[in-house]
Order: C-alpha cells, then structure tokens, then sequence
C-alpha cells in the first residue's frame, strides 16, 4: 500500500475487522438467511466479500459460493473465521471492474454492505455491466446500499471511540452536492502509531440506481428496506434491491 493507491485499498486492511467488530460471522448468517430464502442459491458469487463472512454464511446453508475482493488483507483473514477452512478455494482476489469469471458463470449474486457506489457513475456502471456479463439468464443479484436520505439526515460529524487496535476517530461529511458521503478516519494505537485512511462512496438514489441498471441490462424485480425483507418506505434503514439479468 502507498500514498498513491486509491481510497479503497487503503481502507480495507488487516484493521478492518478489529476497527468494526460488529461485523462479525453471527450477522453474517442473519444477514444472508432471507437472501438465500429468496433465491440466492445455486453457484452464486459474493462481490466484494472482505474476509469471507456473508460468503461462509452462505456455504453453511449448502450454497455453492464463490468470494472475491480486492484486499489481500482481508481474504488472508479467512481462515481465521470459525469454520473458515470451508472456504478453502473459494475465495478468490480481483477487480469488480473486470471480474475474473468466464460470461454466465452464476445463478446469483450478492453485494452487501455498501460495497457499491466507490468508481463514480460512469465506472460503476461498468460494474454492472460486468455483474450482467456473469450472470446466467434470468438470474437476480442483490445489492445492499446507503439509504441518502437516511444519510444526509443522520449524519454524525465525528465521533470517537476505543478500538482494540487504539483510539478510532471518524469524520464525516457531505460532498458533491450531498450525492457523496466521505469519513475521514483516523487509528492511534497504544504505543502512538497513527494510520489515516479516506472512504468516499456514491450515494445512489433509488430512481438513479435504476437508471444505471437499465444502461447495463439488468432489470429492477424489488427494493427492500433491510435484508430481512423489510418493506421500503421513509422508514428505511437501508434500500436492499433485487435485480435480474433481463
């Protein structure tokens, strides 16, 4: 990693998991029962699968699933999981942007946890085009994004809180119009070492996002609130949508 790389390869380190540790293998398996209730089944690829949790959740329900994720950190983190051995040649590092996968090589795809939205418009519609390219005929993939409204509503300008790797700080803030949510974090350990890091996401309108799934020629099927299922209303915590390859 070097100054130069690009946000999303210098957030997604070894850290990840010791900075969030609410993301852990239990969520995992609550979040992905209902996906897999509504179809997520067959050969199905987990995009931007971090350390493996949604992608051993999901073998652990018989799903035949394939992880892969940009960070070697985080696929290194695998075997750490319980029962992680299970996805043992199944995760696989790459680039969302030219997915090493032959054309129609799955029956489903998930993409959780507001891992969209990183290229602006013209290269996140270039991964979904690529999403498109890998799926099978008729097969849905899910995608778990930021609410922008819920955003822009709640937003905490920073917070501050004890890590086991050291005091996390976050700063967060609107740009492009509030069409981007940028945080600024910062980790100091114990023994004063100091990372600084930058996560920088689109946040994608319901009607944009359908635009963009239109261009690459996927279909809209449904958006949910939540990944249980929960109705998509001014409630929501999240927008989950159900896509199909038309």
């Amino acid at each position: 990693m070097t100054k130069e790389d690009p946000w999303y390869v210098a957030a997604f380190t070894s850290e990840y998991r010791t900075v969030y540790p609410h993301r852990d293998l239990e969520s995992a398996r609550a979040e992905v029962a209902w996906a897999h209730q509504i179809g997520m089944k067959g050969r199905v690829l987990d995009l931007c699968c971090g350390f493996g949790r949604h992608s051993l959740a999901l073998r652990e329900l018989g799903v035949d699933v394939v992880g892969m994720d940009l960070s070697e950190d985080l696929l290194r983190d695998a075997p750490t999981l319980d029962g992680g051995d299970a996805l043992d040649g199944r995760l696989i590092r790459g680039d969302v942007r030219a997915l090493p996968f032959a054309d129609e090589s799955f029956d489903a795809l998930v993409n959780l946890f507001s891992s969209f939205g990183y290229f602006g418009a013209e290269g996140d519609r270039g991964v979904l085009f690529e999403v498109r390219r890998v799926l099978k005929p008729g097969a849905s993939a899910l995608f778990d994004l930021m609410l922008p409204a819920r955003i822009r509503a709640g937003l905490v300008p920073e917070s501050r809180r004890e890590t086991d790797a050291g005091l996390l700080t976050e700063r967060r803030s609107l740009a492009a119009g509030g069409s981007r949510v940028v945080k600024q974090v910062r980790l100091e350990s114990p023994s004063g070492e100091v990372r600084e890091w930058t996560e920088d996401v689109c946040l994608y309108e319901p009607e944009d996002f359908d635009a963009l799934l239109i261009d690459a020629g996927l279909e809209l099927v449904d958006r949910f609130g939540g990944l249980s299922g929960e109705g998509f209303d001014e409630g929501a915590m999240r927008q989950v949508v159900i896509a199909r390859k038309s």
